[in-house]
């Protein structure tokens, strides 16, 4: 079990998180944070060091392969030969829901994870050989962008890093929006680091509430919050596992922070009122 200080160092990590550029937001660490905090006490430490370890040795390994190729293809082609072929990396299309895929620790173990988590590890890389890199979010799916428009290539990292040209994208577009989707410009946009990790966290609470287990998909918001207190839906979620738990302190405290958050007119008016609800409730 883990000890209150070891909570207090973990739920600091995270914090500190919250506090820092976007743009200093080294997405690879700030996931193994995540991870971590699912993670037994004990070995915590000692499984970061090693997980950061082998992410640095990637990067070596990464630079050392790809020295001379300049253009955003063969320097996508580089980083899959690396995660998918070479590290045997990719998406797990048998047990998709398993809560193990959203985590990075369990993805350099397993080398089974999500869009998002695969997604991550292959921007983190990229960027710290220097490449340009995003995560780009898709309804229901991630990809990443190498390099800049209009040379960019695109490559899903849950379909063992395939690089897509207009008619993969057209594909994936088709399979995960249907039959019917079309290419939208939003659907290239790249995510902010924070927002990736958002997502990350956001996927496993999703799956978390229609499980029923509002305990942990108050957890999982808790830690949103604390990494991306800008994000005002983020507290109104978290308010509303509150209350669901019957922590209404807290749901209070929850709203008071979005409050804060937001000076959206409307919004402040739909806080206040659900103020004044809990406000009439019983302790």
């Amino acid at each position: 079990m883990a000890s209150a200080s070891d909570v207090m160092l973990r739920t600091s990590d995270l914090a500190r998180l919250g506090l820092v550029d976007d743009a200093a937001i080294d997405l690879a660490d700030a996931a193994l944070l995540l991870a971590a905090a699912d993670h037994s006490a004990n070995d915590t430490r000692a499984t970061l060091d090693t997980a950061r370890a082998r992410l640095t040795g990637m990067a070596l390994r990464l630079q050392r392969e790809s020295a001379g190729l300049t253009t955003p293809r063969s320097r996508a082609r580089a980083l899959t030969e690396l995660i998918a072929q070479a590290e045997e990396m990719t998406g797990d299309v048998q047990d998709y829901d398993n809560p193990r895929n959203a985590d990075l620790l369990e993805l350099l173990d397993r080398k089974l994870g999500l869009p998002v988590t695969l997604s991550i590890l292959y921007v983190a890389l990229a960027r710290r050989v220097g490449w340009a890199a995003d995560p780009l979010g898709l309804p229901g799916h991630v990809l990443v962008r190498i390099g800049h428009e209009p040379v960019a290539q695109l490559v899903d990292p849950f379909d063992g890093g395939r690089l897509l040209g207009t008619s993969g994208l057209n594909a994936v577009l088709t399979r995960v929006l249907g039959g019917s989707a079309t290419l939208d410009a939003d659907h290239l946009t790249a995510l902010s680091n924070r927002a990736t990790l958002v997502r990350l966290l956001s996927n496993q609470a999703t799956r978390a509430r229609r499980a029923g287990d509002v305990a942990r998909a108050l957890t999982l918001h808790e830690r949103m919050t604390l990494i991306a207190p800008s994000f005002t839906g983020l507290w109104w979620e978290r308010a509303r596992l509150e209350q669901l738990t019957g922590a209404l302190g807290a749901a209070r405290n929850s709203l008071g922070a979005m409050l804060e958050t937001t000076r959206d007119t409307a919004v402040r008016g739909r806080i206040r009122a659900a103020l004044e609800a809990l406000a009439r409730s019983p302790s």
